[in-house]
């Protein structure tokens, strides 16, 4: 099974560039967790903090226990062996073949023999597709190749958490339904802890088992994909159907008096036919609007499977039980849709699910960007 990632009270900050602050969230073993986020929000340098490779101004991040931000160099470099990283390009040698880069890992930090190696490699290459390329270069394989040898050189230690950093950049949507498949199946197969950034909403919306957003220096909210799926939190609400009203702007952050005017010219817009395209005051947004399905809209869109063959991921089971638990702790439509995926037995017994009361209503998305009302929204 995989590690538990928790991480409390993080803040980065590049001189007086403030990254993000006051981050907490566990990343439950075994489970694949999705970050989303506008550009430039700190997705990657999030990733990097966690593996070590940034250092938080304060904060923790416990893995077994030990805090990677405190701890010495040495048990920082034993940690980093229980992470696997897939980086944006694949992060490949250029002069080196696929074997080689998948085996870099293996020769570094650790003395098994040839013979070993060579096992590993091509069982992890087989694992992700690519079993007869091991001689090619990278310059000389397409981009979503290049993606799989990085996840293939990623499993070589057998990690307990795996991190990817946008994996479907740069690949058409065919591709991205592949990989998302084989993340799944990998899973599967691991049990590792997967935690994945992305700006695909196909995947955000039907590869994992939690979400969370970054905006305005806050993680707005983490929790299971239910509740996110089904949240009338104005900017998540926005991204995950990938509309262009709402709180976030060409420039990441629009003013609230750019948002009030923007949305009060779509609310006197004039209509046609019976239809009205009025927005919410709320949620900011046009009721009904954008994609449905995988793509968007209110529902909650069925969660890939590992393909035929394959066991059933580990971490649905510990899901299923902890949603059980913390079901009364849900609003009412994400109780709906967790009650879906619960099996009967665990159903049945669970007590009443009573509403959560109402939160404030104003929208924080209005208020100005240094306020911080984006970090209660946690």
């Amino acid at each position: 099974m995989g590690e538990e990632v928790r991480v409390e009270g993080l803040t980065k900050s590049f001189g007086r560039q403030l990254i993000w602050q006051d981050v907490t969230l566990t990343l439950p073993p075994g489970e694949i967790s999705v970050l989303l986020g506008p550009s430039g929000t700190g997705k990657s340098v999030f990733l990097k903090s966690l593996v070590g490779l940034l250092k938080p101004d304060r904060g923790r991040i416990l893995v077994r226990d030990v805090d990677l931000v405190r701890c010495s160099e040495r048990h920082l470099y034993q940690s980093r062996k229980l992470f696997g990283v897939l980086f944006q390009d694949g992060a490949l040698f250029g002069s080196m073949n696929l074997y080689d880069n998948i085996a870099f890992p293996l020769r570094e930090h650790t003395k098994k023999s040839e013979r070993v190696i060579r096992q590993i490699v091509f069982e992890k290459m087989e694992m992700v597709g690519l079993l007869g390329a091991e001689g090619k270069l990278p310059g000389e394989i397409s981009g979503g190749m290049r993606k799989r040898a990085g996840l293939a050189r990623a499993l070589v230690l057998d990690p307990e958490i795996i991190l990817f950093d946008e994996p479907d950049s740069g690949l058409d949507p065919v591709r991205v339904a592949y990989l998302n498949q084989l993340i799944v199946d990998l899973n599967a197969q691991t049990d590792a802890t997967f935690l994945i950034v992305t700006h695909d909403i196909g995947t955000a919306r039907t590869v994992p088992d939690n979400l969370g957003l970054l905006f305005r220096r806050h993680l707005v909210m983490f929790g299971s994909r239910e509740l996110l799926l089904t949240s009338d939190e104005p900017v998540i609400r926005q991204f995950l159907n990938g509309r262009k009203e709402g709180p976030i702007g060409m420039a990441e952050e629009k003013d609230a008096a750019q948002l009030e005017a923007e949305l009060a010219a779509t609310a006197s817009a004039p209509t046609t036919g019976a239809a009205t395209a009025k927005i919410d005051e709320h949620t900011g947004l046009v009721p009904d609007a954008g994609p449905v399905g995988s793509m968007g809209g209110d529902a909650v869109p069925p969660q890939l499977e590992p393909s035929g063959g394959l066991p059933e991921r580990r971490a649905i089971r510990r899901r299923q039980l902890r949603l059980a638990g913390t079901l009364h702790t849900l609003p009412p439509k994400a109780q709906q849709a967790v009650r879906a995926v619960l099996p009967p037995e665990l159903l049945a017994g669970v007590a009443g699910s009573p509403d959560r009361g109402s939160a404030d209503p104003r929208p924080y998305w209005l208020d100005g960007p240094s306020t911080g009302a984006a970090g209660a929204h946690k």
